[in-house]
């Protein structure tokens, strides 16, 4: 890997902190320690560590059900996060939610279900509150393309532009839903309806590098928060697993290996692994350390199945 700075290095090991984290989860699930199923960002790292590191302390992210990595890009506790995916009482929300329902307040990362698209609205009613009490923090919206079908996009897109929000509109573009195709299910162009809506709107193509996202994400939020108004931010990205699962999935028929090579080709963290086994040793330490605190935690008891709620 050929000489890097210091703030691309920085971003790339915490990308490659993820997969790592993610490659433990796929190496558990088939001893059912996992208590929950799991969508896997492998491949979609560089999105949410270039956004998280645009954003402040007090920004909020409105995350979905596929939310390890903004979970961990946002510093989230790892200990934490084994024991919720594991249902041990020192999880994140007590074991209850599981991968699925992921939620950490005090590091911005407000929740997320497993239902498609039903966060955005969250997102929009969280910032026209920061709007009214005069604050300043801003609020990233995180979906994917098939969310972007949900009529409920349609409504915050019009609120937003119509009560002018700084609401960051973050669409992870892996031309995916389950195993359909884009074509197979969209007719509009999303650029111009969200132009429609006077939003503006910038799309990234290199969505394996998590500076190029980082740069374009922090012009972003920087305008919105001299405006107060929303922007909307595609980024083409790449599902490198099945939809939901720890497996590969190319003999469903639905795509081919071949399809990832030109994006695996540029995924920086591969040479990262190879180029620093010393990072690579610990975050490993890091990972067997939190599974190892997860795993010796007490099962959340049924006392608490309907509390918190």
């Amino acid at each position: 890997m050929k000489e890097i700075n210091s703030m691309r290095r920085d971003l790339i090991r915490d990308c490659v902190r993820i997969r790592k984290i993610e490659e433990k989860i796929i190496a558990l699930y088939p001893s059912d320690i996992i208590q929950s199923p799991v969508h896997l960002s492998i491949g979609q790292e560089a999105v949410a560590v270039g956004l998280c590191a645009a954003l402040n302390k007090s920004d909020k992210i409105f995350i979905n059900y596929r939310g390890h990595a903004m979970y961990l890009a946002r510093g989230g506790d790892l200990k934490a996060f084994f024991c919720e995916l594991m249902g041990r009482e020192n999880g994140i929300c007590k074991g209850k939610g599981g991968s699925m329902h992921l939620a950490d307040p005090a590091n911005g990362v407000m929740g997320a279900s497993a239902v498609v698209g039903s966060t955005i609205s969250h997102a929009i009613g969280a910032a026209l509150a920061n709007k009214i009490k005069g604050e300043k923090s801003v609020f990233v919206a995180n979906f994917g393309d098939g969310a972007t079908e949900q009529g409920v996009l349609h409504e915050c897109l019009n609120m937003a532009a119509l009560y002018e929000v700084p609401v960051l509109f973050l669409c992870e573009d892996n031309g995916l839903a389950v195993h359909a195709r884009i074509q197979e299910r969209q007719k509009y162009d999303l650029a111009q309806l969200v132009k429609a809506y006077g939003i503006e709107y910038l799309e990234i193509l290199e969505g394996y590098d998590p500076e190029k996202v980082l740069k374009t994400a922090s012009i972003l939020v920087d305008s919105m928060r001299v405006d107060g108004e929303p922007r909307f931010l595609k980024v083409h990205t790449c599902r490198y697993h099945e939809h939901v699962g720890p497996n590969l999935d190319f003999h469903f028929g639905y795509r081919k290996e071949a399809e990832l090579s030109e994006f695996k080709k540029l995924d920086p963290c591969f040479s990262f692994i190879s180029s620093y086994p010393s990072e690579i040793d610990r975050i490993d330490h890091e990972i067997n350390e939190a599974v190892s605190f997860a795993m010796k935690s007490r099962f959340t008891p049924a006392s608490e199945l309907f509390l918190d709620i």
